[in-house]
Parts: C-alpha cells; structure tokens; sequence
C-alpha cells in the first residue's frame, strides 16, 4: 500500500485517488499488523496460484490469460456457497459497469540525455534540443495515446513526439532538434592549427658521453685486457 497511500496515514494518494473516482469504487485502507483482514484479500491470490498457476500449461501472456478464464468460469465461479454459487453471489452485488474508456494512466520515467541529443525510452530513441545533452530529463507517455512528452528538471515541456512500436528500434529527431545538433557540432569546430606533434630526437654524441661518465664507462669505450684474457685461459686449461 506505499504507493497508494500517503507513508502513515490512510490518505490516498492523489493519482490513486483519481484513478478510484474514475472507475467509481471507495478504498478501505487495511490498517497495519491486522493478519485476518489482510489473509482475506490474500486468500483469492492464494487459492489462484495453488489450484490454477502450479499446472497451468501455458507459454505466454496471452495462453494464461485465456487458461485463467477458464478455470474462472467452468471451476471457480461454479464453487457452492451455501445455496448459491460464487458467481451467483457476484451478480448480485449490483456492481457498476465498467467505464468505456480506461483510467488514462501516465507512465513518467527519468532518462539521460546521450551525447547525440536522444532520450531512450521503450526500445526506441527520440530527440531533445542539442543544449540538454548530458542532463536528466523526465519521458511521460500516456496509456492510450500516441504522443510521448519529454520534460526538463524544472518541468517544462521540451519535446513531444510520435510514439514508436515499442522495441522497435526507431530513431525519432524532429527537424529543429536535427538543424540545432548540427550548429552545435559545426559552432564546435576550429581553425587553429593542430597540436605539433614531438619530434623524435635521439640523444647525441654528448650526451652518450655523459651517460656514460655517470655509469664509470671509459670515454673511449670498453677496454679488452689482452695479458688478463690468456691468463684466464691457462688456468682453464
């Protein structure tokens, strides 16, 4: 219930609330630490994945779907209760009807802002003005419609643009966004000479000749002592 109610109080929060105005239902808070009336919300959930979910055989959204109406009509809504069945005494609540639109939920998401100006969301990429790149913006789509809405961190509407297929893979930039990425990469260019490269220089002769003096080298090179080298070679032999 977090994101429902208000942390510690049982006001709704204002989009839940709406969303309960909409379809013309009340909402009773389930106070904390009250296991028995939270057991018999629970016990619908409860009684679905033990006698219908653990053998379901299904392998997408849409079989399981299809599998749990079934076990709806022809195995838990023939249940006996007392002299009436669980369908039976769910149509005699005098339930309203359902709206003919949906509760227009809106998705609203933060994403960054790539170098390219482009704001990712669903699988696809759509375009912002060039100055907002490397920032966080806030992406809203609302269910239902076509047109996705990006929003600056103060709240102010950037773009909007035509919803993609989601994962689709679509780039989508507006010809303004394009014209401003483009002065912004051409604004960025220069005239001036490029870095000089280092030029290779290799030490010289006096340089080679103090090395050499810091290693205790003879200026002249190595010196080969004939007389030591055959006196070491006789005691070889």
């Amino acid at each position: 219930m977090a994101g429902v109610v208000y942390p510690g109080t049982d006001r709704l929060l204002p989009e839940f609330a709406a969303c309960a105005k909409h379809y013309g239902v009340g909402v009773d808070i389930c106070p904390a630490r009250r296991a028995r009336r939270k057991g018999v919300v629970e016990a619908a959930v409860k009684y679905l994945t033990r006698s219908w979910w653990c053998s379901a055989a299904v392998a997408s959204g849409g079989e399981a779907q299809a599998s749990l109406d079934r076990f709806c009509s022809q195995i838990a809504d023939v249940r006996p209760r007392g002299w009436r069945t669980v369908a039976g005494l769910a149509a005699g609540e005098g339930l309203l009807g359902l709206p003919c639109a949906p509760f227009p939920a809106e998705i609203c998401v933060e994403r960054p802002v790539s170098r390219s100006a482009l704001v990712a969301f669903q699988g696809n990429r759509y375009s912002v003005p060039a100055a907002l790149a490397g920032t966080q913006v806030a992406v809203r789509a609302r269910l239902g419609e076509k047109t996705l809405r990006v929003f600056s961190a103060a709240g102010a509407q950037i773009a909007a643009h035509r919803r993609a297929p989601q994962g689709a893979g679509q780039l989508t930039r507006s010809p303004e966004h394009a014209a401003g990425l483009q002065e912004a990469v051409l604004s960025a260019f220069t005239t001036r000479p490029p870095c000089v490269r280092k030029a290779n220089r290799p030490p010289g002769e006096a340089a080679l000749r103090a090395a050499g003096a810091l290693r205790g080298e003879q200026p002249g090179g190595v010196v080969v002592d004939l007389e030591r080298y055959a006196q070491l070679a006789e005691v070889a032999r």
